[in-house]
């Protein structure tokens, strides 16, 4: 693909690093053309056929996320493809784009690098809800809970929108503020939190928030073609930097489904 760089004003930027700052997240818009994201989710659409067929290497498929025998419609189905990357060349160069990049360095620091080769690097989710579906929703959480032992904290994950969000596919449930203090209260499951917000985004939309916030993800209240929520997501990280192939053996699988 002939990448077209749109342009993101600095002072987008700005915002979206003080509002990560004071809320814990931060919206950027207008980093993708139309064109961008048909051709990124198609290529990531076909990977995850390749990895219900098992045309593409285990690794990029989990069985810690997901269910090895979920099914839409009747049909076998993958929720995730993981290291979405390596498999992907559309989605590294999505990742890597300079807005994202700046964002994410501004924030922890010039020294910030990209989680992509270790635990399950960047992925693509898809969510849908279904009897056999194994990826609908996730209960309260923090991404920090899914390795407090590791050093490579704080960070700060971004989630690319495919689809624009909204009660009929599912939406963040987040608490604003709550990276500023620890986990004691936070829910084990779904419940009401005081003082909540629901976070919409728009296709294209990326969403940025703190490994400490507080959040949570809405079952979608349609069914079918309605009710689809796919995404790019991944993490940049302010601390130690992990080994490459730094696997799942310590992941913490901290939120409901």
């Amino acid at each position: 693909m002939d990448v077209k760089q749109t342009s993101v004003d600095t002072g987008e930027i700005d915002r979206v690093v003080a509002e990560v700052s004071d809320r814990g997240f931060g919206i950027l818009s207008g980093t993708f053309t139309e064109q961008e994201l048909t051709e990124l989710e198609l290529e990531l659409a076909d990977a995850q056929r390749r990895v219900v067929v098992g045309a593409l290497d285990a690794r990029h498929g989990t069985v810690i996320l997901d269910d090895p025998d979920a099914t839409i419609d009747g049909q076998p189905f993958a929720h995730y493809v993981t290291f979405a990357t390596d498999v992907s060349p559309l989605a590294a160069e999505a990742v890597g784009r300079p807005a994202l990049v700046e964002v994410a360095r501004r924030y922890l620091g010039p020294d910030a690098w990209l989680l992509d080769d270790g635990i399950f690097g960047v992925v693509y989710q898809d969510a849908r809800p279904g009897p056999g579906s194994a990826y609908s929703r996730i209960g309260w959480h923090t991404d920090h809970q899914s390795g407090p032992h590791l050093a490579m904290w704080p960070g700060l994950a971004f989630t690319i929108h495919f689809d624009a969000t909204s009660p009929a596919n599912g939406f963040l449930r987040i608490l604003p503020g709550s990276h500023h203090g620890g986990t004691e209260g936070i829910p084990l499951g779904f419940e009401r939190v005081p003082g909540e917000i629901a976070v919409y985004a728009d296709r294209g939309d990326v969403l940025f928030h703190h490994s400490d916030l507080w959040h949570a993800a809405a079952r979608a209240t349609d069914d079918g073609a309605a009710a689809i929520r796919r995404h790019l997501r991944g993490s940049w990280h302010g601390g130690a930097r992990l080994e490459a192939g730094h696997g799942t053996d310590d992941f913490i699988k901290n939120a409901r489904r």
